[in-house]
């Protein structure tokens, strides 16, 4: 019941001005920074760790923006998913290199978990004719996870594939000419990761582009997706030169330094309120 009434609001938002949405979505981000005591320790650890040199103030400023743009992009999902077509387009700006996405060579995007991830995704199937695959986790409520992938896939030739249903698929799909929407910028255990530097720390972090790059022959187009005040603009960045290469983790090292560049220019809308550092390496205490 209660995913339903959520549904139904998050479809009520889709015809209210921009403006509005983004100003119930700050005051959703002001009750949660207030309520979500443990997400805020992991804000506020993680920018305390990537960022030693800030005062308190400048730590405390940006801890509590991420809040407002994750609630404010969470709610941009009404718009994004029930809004018409032609409001989409309207708030979402793709520029940059869209020129890299043409043809049908074997590409990889790297999509970094900034709060814009979603809207990327719906700019790209919305206005890049081309097909995709996403890798997705299913919900555990069944009409929660109904509702995402409809509107994960409302535009365009997309599909998802299931973490559990193993790499030869989406190498294939990607030898077959489909482009790959990929976020390898999570901590996903041990299991999955190599250490490699993040911000001067080691971070078990997924070689997932090195090596999906590697098997598909694909070249990696970087997609960063930026919330502004008319939405969000999508930038399309230039192919990565000599990429990937035959050491993974040198590969790994790169694609960590060239996301701090870009989260640099916007530290607020990155999801610091991932535990980024939960596996460390062994012997280290944890940092939560």
């Amino acid at each position: 019941m209660m995913a339903r009434l959520g549904i139904a609001f998050m479809r009520l938002l889709a015809g209210l001005p921009l403006p509005v949405v983004r100003a119930l979505g700050a005051a959703l981000g002001s009750v949660l920074w207030v309520l979500a005591r443990s997400r805020r320790h992991v804000v506020r650890v993680n920018l305390r760790l990537c960022f030693p040199g800030w005062s308190e103030a400048r730590l405390e400023q940006v801890a509590r923006e991420v809040f407002v743009r994750v609630a404010q992009s969470w709610l941009d999902r009404g718009w994004l998913w029930h809004g018409t077509p032609e409001v989409v387009r309207s708030r979402i700006r793709l520029t940059g290199a869209v020129e890299e996405l043409a043809g049908e060579a074997p590409t990889l995007l790297f999509a970094p978990h900034f709060v814009g991830m979603d809207a990327g995704w719906t700019a790209l199937t919305q206005q890049v004719p081309r097909r995709f695959v996403g890798i997705y986790t299913n919900q555990s409520n069944a009409t929660l996870d109904a509702w995402i992938l409809a509107g994960r896939h409302r535009f365009g030739q997309c599909r998802p594939f299931g973490r559990a249903d193993g790499v030869r698929g989406l190498v294939s799909a990607l030898k077959g000419g489909e482009v790959m929407y990929l976020l390898p910028d999570m901590n996903f255990g041990p299991e999955e990761s190599i250490f490699v530097p993040f911000y001067g720390l080691q971070a078990a972090t997924v070689p997932s582009l090195s090596r999906f790059a590697r098997l598909g022959r694909a070249r990696v187009v970087p997609i960063v997706s930026v919330m502004t005040e008319t939405g969000y603009e999508v930038r399309v960045l230039p192919a990565w030169a000599g990429f990937p290469t035959d050491d993974v983790a040198a590969d790994t090292t790169l694609m960590n330094e060239r996301l701090q560049g870009w989260i640099d220019e916007q530290p607020g809308q990155y999801y610091w309120v991932h535990k980024r550092f939960k596996t460390r390496p062994p012997g280290e205490l944890g940092v939560y």
